[in-house]
């Protein structure tokens, strides 16, 4: 079995190692984040998590994160690209708060297991399987979370380093193959899930994501609130980070035209050609009017089919 196959149809694990992994502490940690997240980080209980965004004053999306409160601590999952801003961003906003950040990066593995029978894997590799999305467990290994990168049910451990090549062989012994990063990007985007640096980036504003599980609108005021506000109740973005299905197996650049008639609508953040759909499964950004499901467009001639947005 292919690691694509394992993703959709089984499981498969891939490495994540690099991913940014930000730990704060002190006792204004959970205070801090809620003030500069777009969720709600106070009503959090250890071993619960939520996703949600850093925003600038202007709305703009800094960064997403998966928020992972623990007893002692708060645990932050980024992309790669987004750590040093984190860091930097947080930081920032430290006046007299006592919070200390410290970048646990270059000290963990972050390896993750994916496919509709993950959970059966983690048990035969003898790891806890977080019941409920973005909980997660500690183990003497490190930590596993409900998350994942494809849409696929998922997790994701986190441990040292040393431990990264031992837990591997256990889930390779529990019958779990390995996936690429080309399985891992097609199957994501058959999910029609957005990645940070692809499909969100720093002048996205929220609600042109869709990803709005991200937002906790009765939270109060956090940096960047105003502006998510002013949208929610004015019901105005222009454009929506869509998926999409396009015919034929070649998938077109980033940047690519997204066309209804002969007039441009949108441009294509990623794409990526899929197997089992035997066509080129995309996301891209669309005027409003031509966003919704079911909405046929062209891109390079081809037919482009609007999809749902992601949704966990």
């Amino acid at each position: 079995m292919t690691g694509y196959e394992g993703l959709r149809m089984s499981a498969a694990w891939f490495d994540l190692t690099g991913r940014g992994v930000i730990a704060a502490t002190g006792e204004d940690r959970v205070r801090l984040l809620h003030a500069l997240t777009t969720n709600h980080i106070q009503q959090l209980q250890p071993g619960q998590g939520c996703y949600a965004f850093l925003l600038n004053p202007q709305g703009r999306i800094q960064s997403d994160l998966n928020v992972l409160v623990a007893e002692d601590r708060v645990l932050l999952d980024t992309e790669p690209e987004t750590r040093d801003r984190v860091l930097a961003h947080i930081d920032h906003y430290i006046i007299a708060d006592d919070v200390s950040l410290e970048d646990l990066t270059s000290r963990m593995a972050v390896l993750s297991v994916e496919g509709p029978l993950a959970g059966e894997v983690l048990q035969r590799a003898g790891l806890p399987v977080p019941e409920s999305p973005f909980s997660h467990l500690e183990t003497n290994r490190g930590r596993v979370a409900r998350l994942n990168a494809t849409g696929a049910p998922g997790f994701r451990i986190f441990l040292e380093r040393g431990s990264k090549d031992e837990t591997v062989a256990r889930l390779e012994e529990a019958g779990c193959g390995a996936a690429g990063p080309d399985d891992v990007r097609a199957v994501r985007l058959e999910h029609g899930k957005p990645r940070y640096g692809e499909d969100i980036f720093d002048t996205s504003l929220v609600h042109e994501t869709q990803q709005l599980y991200a937002v906790h609108f009765n939270k109060g005021c956090y940096t960047g609130q105003e502006i998510v506000e002013r949208v929610r109740s004015r019901g105005m973005v222009n454009r929506l980070l869509a998926g999409l299905r396009i015919e034929g197996a070649t998938p077109p650049a980033a940047g690519a035209a997204l066309m209804a008639g002969e007039t441009e609508t949108g441009k294509i953040t990623s794409a990526a050609c899929s197997p089992a759909e035997k066509a080129v499964m995309a996301l891209g950004y669309v005027r409003r009017e031509n966003a919704q499901p079911g909405a046929v467009l062209r891109c390079e001639g081809r037919k482009a089919e609007v999809r749902p947005p992601y949704s966990p």
